[in-house]
């Protein structure tokens, strides 16, 4: 299964996202947080970032989710460096993106199809 990581400068709103996404991807979707700073304020962390990745990563590749400015930085660091892992930032909106990507995850779907489903919820209209 494809597993995703939330990338965002708050813990709460990395752990509330997910939180989220995993009950609308019906606890199949393995989605793993990557907040705050390693001392817990506000910030990015790779190692974070890493130790999530290690969390989410089934064999089937990772999907990112990051909020803005050095989350989104930090994302491509980590896929920059990464070896051996299948993985890729969605450009998507962080709660939306996570909660498609996590829905089509828990279906069984690749990676493609669930960076679709994310990338395709910044289309959503809320009026």
């Amino acid at each position: 299964m494809v597993g995703i990581v939330v990338i965002s400068h708050s813990r709460t709103l990395a752990e509330g996202a997910v939180e989220l996404a995993r009950a609308l991807g019906v606890g199949k979707a393995v989605v793993e947080p990557a907040g705050g700073d390693a001392d817990g304020g506000l910030g990015t962390s790779i190692d974070l970032v890493e130790r999530a990745v290690a969390a989410a990563d089934g064999g089937d590749g990772v999907l990112l989710l990051a909020d803005l400015g050095s989350s989104v930085l930090t994302a491509r660091m980590y896929i920059e460096d990464a070896e051996g892992t299948d993985t890729v930032l969605a450009d998507a909106p962080l709660v939306e993106g996570a909660v498609a990507a996590a829905s089509m995850a828990a279906t069984g779907a690749d990676l493609a199809t669930v960076l679709a489903a994310a990338e395709q919820a910044r289309d959503l209209r809320k009026t």
